[in-house]
Formats: C-alpha cells, sequence, structure tokens
C-alpha cells in the first residue's frame, strides 16, 4: 500500500510511532486467553469454523475429530465468507490450535487500516490533529476489544479503511492505480462481511458524483470500481449462499422492521452509542463532517447516510450489539480530526506554556484510555472456562439425547467439552420483541420429544422462566457440578 507524505515537517514521526506502538500492545495483552471476553457467541462461533478447516487440513487429525468438527461448524451457520477462519486456521498448522493467532492477524489489519486512516485524515488536516484522532482510532477501549475479536468485522472495516482511502486519492487523481486499488480494498470488506455494503455504496456514490458530476457514467475506471466491489460479495452472497442470506434478511430486518416505527428505538440508539464512545465525541465528529473541506465532507456526509440506512435496515442489533458499531470508529476518527484541527492550529500560535499544557493534557487523556483497555482486558481471566466445559461435556452421557439451557447457543459445550445439544429457547429481548406473549414451558413435551436429558448451565436464564424451574424439579438429577446440573427425562 503507497501512502503519500505530503507534510514537509516530521516532528509527528516519533509520537506516531509511540502511538502505534502502544495501540499494537494493548491489543496484544492476555493473547492466550480464551476468546469469551467480547461478544463471546460471535468469536466462538468463528473459532469452530476455524477449527473445522484446521482439522480438515490437519494430517494428524482423526476421523472423529474431523467429523465432529465438521458438525459443529454445520450447526453455527453460514452467513460470510470463512475468510479470516481460513487465514486462522492455516495459521494453527504452525501455531495449534490457539487464540493468539487470530488475535495477531486483527491486530495487524487494524495497525495497517490505522496508515491509511492517518494519511487521509492529514489531507484534510494538519498531522497533529490527525494523530490526536488516531489515537482515538488506536487506544479507544471499545476499539482495542473490538478490533482484536475474532470475527469478520475487524477485517472487513480494515479493508473497508483501505478502500475509502484509495477512493480518496482516486477523488484526487483519477488513475488507475487508485481506482483498482480502491474498488479491491471495498470490494474485499463486501465480501467480507455484506453489512458493510451501506457505507461502501454511500461513500463511492458520493465521491463519484463529485469528483465526476454528471458525466460519472462515461468513466472507464467508475465502472471498474463498480465492478470490483459487486460482483465478488453478489455471487456469495445471492448466488452461492441465497437461503442464508434471504432468512438472514427476513429475521433480522424483516421481522424486526416494527422498531423503527417507535420513538424509544431511536432513544436506545442513541444511549447505546453514548455507552460505547460518549455522546459528546459523537457529534463533535457529526459537527466535524460539516466543516470539512467540500472532498472531505462529501466522504464524511455519505459514510454517515450509509450508517443510518445500516441501522434502519438492522434496527434490533443498533441497540444490543455493540460490534454492529465498529465502522463508526474510523468515521468518528476523520470528523474528530477535522473539528480538531482549528483547536490544534490556535494551540500552535501560542507561546510554550499554553502548548506544553496542551500537550499534557493530550498525553494524559490518552494515557487514562490506554490505561481503562489495559485494565478491561486484564480485569477477567476466563482460562478455567476450557476446564469447566470439559466436565460438562464428560458428564452428559454418550448414547443421550440432550436438550440445554446454556451459553452462547451452545457453543462453549461444542467448544471445549467436544459436545452438541439442542437448545431450549433463552428470554432475551429478541425472543420478546419476536413473540411477547409466549410461554415455551406450555409446550415442553413437544419441544422435548425425543430427549433422554436436560442440562442447565445458564442458571440466570432458569430463574427468567420459573415454570420451566417447576417442571425440571419434577425429574430426577443424572449429575450435577458446580455451575451445571443434567437432569434424567427418562
Amino acid at each position: 500500500m503507497t501512502l503519500s507524505l505530503p507534510s514537509k515537517t516530521r516532528s509527528w514521526f516519533i509520537p506516531f510511532i509511540i502511538l502505534f506502538t502502544l495501540g499494537g500492545f494493548l491489543r496484544l495483552l492476555d493473547i492466550t486467553d480464551p476468546p469469551l471476553d467480547f461478544h463471546p457467541s460471535r468469536q466462538l462461533r468463528n473459532s469452530l469454523v476455524a477449527r473445522d478447516i484446521y482439522y480438515s487440513i490437519l494430517p494428524s487429525a482423526t476421523d472423529q475429530q474431523r467429523s465432529l468438527a465438521a458438525s459443529f461448524a454445520r450447526s453455527v451457520g453460514k452467513y460470510e465468507p470463512p475468510v479470516i477462519e481460513s487465514l486462522v486456521a492455516y495459521t494453527y498448522l504452525a501455531t495449534g490450535e490457539n487464540i493468539a493467532a487470530a488475535r495477531v492477524w486483527g491486530t495487524i489489519f487494524w495497525l495497517a487500516a490505522g496508515l491509511a486512516l492517518f494519511d487521509l485524515m492529514r489531507r484534510a488536516t494538519s498531522p497533529w490533529a490527525a494523530l490526536i484522532a488516531l489515537a482515538f482510532y488506536l487506544v479507544l477501549p471499545f476499539s482495542v476489544q473490538a478490533s482484536r475479536s475474532f470475527q469478520p468485522d475487524p477485517l472487513m472495516t480494515s479493508a473497508f479503511v483501505a478502500g475509502i482511502y484509495f477512493l480518496y486519492r482516486w477523488s484526487e487523481e483519477q488513475t488507475w492505480k487508485w481506482a483498482v486499488f480502491a474498488g479491491v480494498f471495498l470490494g474485499l470488506a463486501t465480501f467480507v462481511k455484506i453489512v458493510i455494503a451501506f457505507f461502501v455504496g454511500s461513500a463511492a456514490i458520493a465521491m463519484v458524483l463529485f469528483t465526476l458530476k454528471k458525466d460519472f457514467w462515461k468513466s472507464k475506471q467508475v465502472w471498474a470500481m463498480a465492478a470490483v466491489m459487486v460482483i465478488p460479495a453478489l455471487i456469495f452472497y445471492v448466488l452461492l449462499n441465497q437461503s442464508r442470506s434471504t432468512e438472514y434478511f427476513f429475521s433480522w430486518t424483516v421481522a424486526l422492521i416494527n422498531l423503527i416505527t417507535s420513538t424509544d428505538f431511536y432513544t436506545k440508539w442513541l444511549a447505546f452509542l453514548g455507552t460505547i464512545f460518549g455522546q459528546v465525541i459523537i457529534f463533535l465528529s457529526i459537527a466535524g463532517a460539516l466543516i470539512a473541506n467540500p472532498r472531505m465532507r462529501w466522504l464524511l456526509i455519505s459514510l454517515w447516510i450509509g450508517y443510518l440506512l445500516y441501522g434502519l435496515t438492522l434496527p434490533f442489533q443498533m441497540y444490543t450489539h455493540s460490534y454492529y458499531h465498529i465502522q463508526l470508529i474510523p468515521i468518528l476518527a476523520l470528523g474528530l480530526a477535522v473539528v480538531l484541527n482549528p483547536l490544534v492550529e490556535s494551540v500552535t500560535a501560542q507561546g510554550g506554556v499554553g502548548r506544553v499544557g496542551f500537550v499534557a493534557l493530550i498525553a494524559a487523556v490518552i494515557g487514562y484510555q490506554a490505561y481503562v483497555s489495559r485494565s478491561v482486558l486484564a480485569a477477567e481471566d476466563f482460562r478455567h472456562e476450557p476446564v469447566f466445559w470439559n466436565e460438562v461435556g464428560e458428564a452428559i452421557p454418550s448414547d443421550g439425547n440432550v436438550m440445554a439451557l446454556t451459553q452462547d447457543y451452545g457453543y462453549r459445550l461444542m467448544m471445549y467439552g467436544w459436545r452438541k445439544v439442542n437448545l431450549w429457547p433463552l428470554a432475551t429481548g429478541l425472543s420478546e420483541a419476536r413473540n411477547p406473549d409466549k410461554n415455551n414451558a406450555e409446550q415442553f413435551a413437544e419441544l422435548t420429544e425425543g430427549m433422554d436429558y436436560f442440562l442447565v448451565t445458564a442458571f440466570g436464564q432458569l430463574d427468567k422462566q420459573p415454570d420451566l424451574k417447576k417442571i425440571l424439579d419434577a425429574y430426577p438429577i443424572a449429575a450435577e457440578g458446580d455451575g451445571y446440573v443434567l437432569y434424567d427425562l427418562r
């Protein structure tokens, strides 16, 4: 990737290196801890898919291991192409099945995208304003957690950042080099996870119209970019994976679209964003979009339009799933760089005391955020989880069919206990949104038909379903331990 360095001074270079080193260091803390620190069900889902690929290429794997790993991978669904899972699985050949491989790759992608983001910000602001905004991208606690998590989103976002950087460069120069790079990286982002298409489409349309006006249709570069962006994702999501894509659309968009008609939805959405980023940061970044130079203003406003369309299409996730907002991190950083630039220029014009005080304040804020990021990762240790779930797996008779009220769709049991179970419905906000009056306990006999055992590990969920608890109390206990109960339904 070629980065242009337009400024003549390089006084920012040492702080830049320190900041990048800090960002990498934070993401590699506690690197071997099981992937339960951030949205565990999503990370475990990727881990199970990577395990299947790994055992399929591992010469020493047994037929039973390959069969079980493939069975687990099939049960988690296939909504995106296994790009990051394949990369991690092949890395396992050198490292063994270790979550550290996924975290290292996530860190590499995020830091590489940070280079492109920094140069993009410097095209609209001073290097020092860009450096402060880059600190937000690298050190924000949510950014640290989300970017090192084992899921498609860090790679999707990193490719997206690189893509809009090259799209911006194409808007400046209109050469085939920038057109090809923009198409490849934006196409990769869309291929990795289709939800980024709202951002990609909005940004591409805005930059093309800003650059070429009504003559855009005459440009071979535009049509080439569009083809590279669209065709790979189209082939996978519409042709090869149509049933899953349709299922996802109807389950998460059509079934829940009524949420956007309530003002409560927008209140929850904004409040949720506030818990992740801080509402002041959000409004400052939007202000930056409004006062940026024309080219950057078109880009930023288009990205916010894409985000709005994205949120209206997946309303439930907007106030429940923080990783669905990972794309906002670089967008917010871009807006912050613009809005901070006048302040930085004002400080630069001041004498030594004011300048030193401002630098000390910025360093203190970055240091505090880095400390929080480090503390969040160090506060929890999940190394006991594999031992516990292995114990649960061994407690389940191998010849019995099991219904389970358990965490993370049974992924923990599959990952560490090598057992697959049928899932009893959870009492969640999603289930209430779809079926507010449904009582699953009334269908206990029907739902457990053919089941020999009922496993409970999610006792908080059991407390939310008192009718189910009364039913299970009537059955004998086949096995019990610290954190699980296995009821005998026979």
